[in-house]
């Protein structure tokens, strides 16, 4: 990477063509819905409602748990539920997955929107399902989304691990796959417009951290995200007493209540490009102009993918 000229980031307006009528896009979701449920037939009955309860309720969980608290037993239960966001929700295209080495330590880094962090669960759940060493990747979270009571014990049974650069070191040192999104509170709170823009990658923490583990970074694009909760406003006066950052206003929430908590069926691409392998030594994660060459490098390389699934993609909710 030495001697390399580094490529500013384009200003970029999305162009998304018109979506297929909303219409026959849910008569789709809810056929696939249909043809899920009947060949899962333990999500569709009574006792699922209790299943559901006891993850929620942090029960059947196992005694045996890694030093980050994930419990294997736990993650495995909330398979079924991630699998019908996967397959018949979202109905997830994963390109790419064999730029993920079979095995030893590399950090993906992602683009980040949605409101709340379903796009880290669809890019771990379709790695950990489509790749050949079904390898289980560690999300690095906000400290945000690990205080709000419903998703806590969620995102530790899956085994994520609250963003700070000791935590990150500590797994890539242990050769795992790690997920970072440098865009942070700021992606996720994007308005609507701004979406499928990058925001600032914060002062590169990430690139320090593959410097000092000598870690390939591989850019992680997702498509389809900025689209589940359309934020047209934020209500930061309701936000920052509850301890969030912004309170999101969408045509759906809270107009119609917990109804409108309720992420819309879009259909989501997640594009997995070649790793970009530093060639710098653990001791340039202390020099800025480094740091600076190669977030600007890999932050223009996440945008060009994404620019080039949105002009391949057809309408929102069905991809045609």
């Amino acid at each position: 990477m030495r001697g390399h000229e580094t490529v500013r980031p384009r200003p970029f307006v999305p162009s998304l063509p018109p979506p297929q009528a909303p219409d026959d896009a849910l008569a789709k979701v809810l056929g696939e819905a249909r043809r899920f449920l009947a060949e899962n037939p333990q999500f569709n009955s009574p006792r699922a409602l209790v299943d559901l309860w006891n993850l929620f309720s942090q029960r059947n969980q196992s005694l045996e748990l890694d030093d980050f608290g994930y419990d294997s037993v736990a993650a495995r239960q909330w398979e079924t539920l991630l699998e019908f966001l996967y397959k018949v929700w979202w109905r997830v295209t994963l390109g790419g997955v064999e730029n993920i080495p079979v095995t030893g330590r590399a950090l993906l880094v992602c683009n980040h929107s949605g409101v709340l962090p379903f796009d880290g669960g669809m890019v771990k759940h379709g790695i950990l399902k489509e790749h050949p060493a079904k390898r289980r990747a560690r999300m690095l979270i906000l400290d945000m989304f690990t205080t709000l009571p419903f998703l806590q014990p969620w995102l530790r049974q899956l085994g994520e691990v609250r963003a700070c650069p000791e935590n990150g070191e500590r797994l890539l040192m242990r050769d795992e796959l790690v997920g970072v999104f440098p865009e942070g509170v700021k992606g996720v709170g994007k308005y609507f417009q701004d979406r499928y823009r990058l925001a600032r990658f914060g002062r590169g923490g990430f690139v320090r951290l593959a410097l000092k583990t000598q870690s390939p970074i591989i850019p992680v694009a997702i498509v389809g995200a900025e689209e589940i909760y359309p934020t047209i406003a934020k209500a930061d006066v309701i936000g920052r007493p509850l301890g969030f950052p912004y309170f999101p206003i969408t045509p759906f929430f809270p107009a119609l209540g917990l109804l409108g908590v309720i992420p819309l069926p879009s259909k989501w691409w997640i594009d997995i490009g070649p790793p970009i392998f530093p060639t710098y030594p653990p001791e340039g994660a202390e020099r800025p102009m480094i740091v600076n060459e190669v977030t600007d490098l890999v932050r223009t390389t996440i945008q060009r993918m994404i620019d080039s699934r949105l002009a391949r993609r057809g309408g929102v909710w069905s991809g045609e």
